[in-house]
Order: structure tokens, then C-alpha cells, then sequence
């Protein structure tokens, strides 16, 4: 097995603290070809000999950018070369390009794969990045406790389908710097330079500016404010069901 690096370490001990995957799990792993995803399939591959589990990968094409059919090839390539089985999901013109529509659409694009391919997990590569940037999104859109929890561990999307995000713990530039290291070509996204929508404002102008101005850390003390979020709106969905019951 590959050498393992801090963050195979972290990985391994925050799957086993959190119980996210077990051993021998059936796992799609969602991978759009950036930096994030592809950090999360090659540590999930790397740790797999552990873990014995039964991966695969699947991608979800838009079909918004001119070099989106090159994207989803390389996704392919890269999956021939870990020997795992490969999913493709293609849009149709039906899709509006809207943030929210896309998310729709990937969701129910992922479930059909996972579900119709017989894998009851699905795991995406958000970041500890992504959680702070999605508080602040709902802060400023007006949200209470449940909407500043921002992006949960798990949960289900169906039924028989449960969504695990296990990264959370680790930031978009550690995620950088193992693809750089481990020599993975990252596809960039050109959607995501586009400040024309508020996630990437967010992301592009608003969290360096209070990095620079207020808080280094600034990533960091918003996941751990979503986190504590997220454990208090678990408390309380907890009492109030067994409130009811009595």
C-alpha cells in the first residue's frame, strides 16, 4: 500500500470515530474531476486494502462548458487506472443553469446510479471549505439553527441510499496540496471562477477578505460553529421525538 500520509491518517480515525463507512461497504464515490473529489477516491482507494471495501465512481456531466465531454473522459481514464467500475450521468437540455438546479440534478442523478447499481453509500468530497462557505451562504439568506448546521456528516437520501461526506474535517487547500503531492491532474471547473453566483462570491471575494482582515482561521471557526450547530440540532430533534411519544 501507498505510503500514508497525515491525511490518510485523519481519514482512517475520523471513519472509525464517526462510524460514516464500515468494513466491506458497497461505496460510489462522486467525482466531478476536481481537486476535492479526487483527493477523496484516491484516499478512499489507498485505505481500501484496510477497509475492504467495493468502490466505484460516478460522474455527473452537465454538459455546461465546452471541455465538459473531455472532463467526464478524464474521470474514466483515471478510473480504468484504479481498476473500478465507472458510472456516467449526462444532462439533458432540460437543465437550467442555476445552482440549486444542479444540485437537484446531481442528487437525483447520484441516487439512480447507487441505487439502480446496488451501492447504499454514496460519498461526495465536501470540505471542511464547503461547510463555512454554505453557513455564511444560509447566514445571509436568513436561516435558523437547522439551516447554520451547514452540510451534515450523513444522511439519507432515501431510504436504502445514505450520503456520507467525510471530509469535512479537512480544507480545500490540504486537499490541493495531496493531488500536487500524489501527482493527480486536478480539471479545473471554469464555473467556479464565475462571481456571477453567490457560492462562488463567497468563496472568491468574502472568506479571503475575513481572512485577511479578521481571522486567519476564520474557515476553520465557521465549520467548528456548524458543527456545534449540527450537535445541538441533533439534541433537540432527539428530546422533541421523545417528547411526543410520551
Amino acid at each position: 500500500m501507498t505510503q500514508w500520509t497525515p491525511l490518510h491518517v485523519k481519514l482512517h480515525r475520523t471513519l472509525r470515530q464517526r462510524g460514516l463507512l464500515l468494513p466491506g461497504d458497497r461505496i460510489l464515490i462522486a467525482v466531478s474531476g476536481g481537486q476535492d473529489s479526487l483527493c477523496l477516491a484516491q484516499l478512499l482507494l489507498d485505505l481500501q486494502p484496510k477497509w475492504n471495501w467495493h468502490l466505484a465512481i460516478a460522474h455527473c456531466d452537465h454538459q455546461w462548458r465546452s471541455d465538459s465531454t473531455p472532463n467526464a473522459e478524464y474521470v474514466e481514464t483515471l478510473t480504468k487506472q484504479w481498476q473500478l467500475p465507472f458510472f456516467l450521468q449526462t444532462a439533458g437540455t432540460e437543465l437550467l443553469p442555476t445552482e440549486a438546479g444542479a444540485r437537484e440534478w446531481r442528487y437525483h442523478a447520484l441516487s439512480a446510479i447507487a441505487q439502480a447499481e446496488g451501492y447504499p453509500t454514496l460519498v461526495t468530497g465536501h470540505t471542511q471549505s464547503d461547510r463555512s462557505e454554505t453557513l455564511l451562504f444560509n447566514l445571509m439568506r436568513g436561516t435558523g439553527a437547522d439551516g447554520l448546521q451547514a452540510l451534515s456528516w450523513d444522511r439519507h437520501l432515501t431510504p436504502t441510499l445514505r450520503l456520507v461526506r467525510p471530509l469535512l474535517e479537512v480544507s480545500r487547500q490540504q486537499t490541493g496540496t495531496f493531488c500536487h503531492q500524489r501527482e493527480i491532474t486536478i480539471w479545473e471547473d471554469s464555473t467556479n471562477l464565475d462571481i456571477t453566483y453567490s457560492r462562488n462570491r463567497i468563496r472568491q471575494e468574502l472568506l479571503p477578505y475575513l481572512t485577511q482582515q479578521f481571522n486567519p482561521s476564520v474557515e476553520q471557526h465557521l465549520a467548528q460553529t456548524a458543527e456545534l450547530l449540527r450537535a445541538d440540532v441533533e439534541y433537540l430533534e432527539t428530546q422533541a421525538r421523545e417528547l411526543l411519544e410520551q
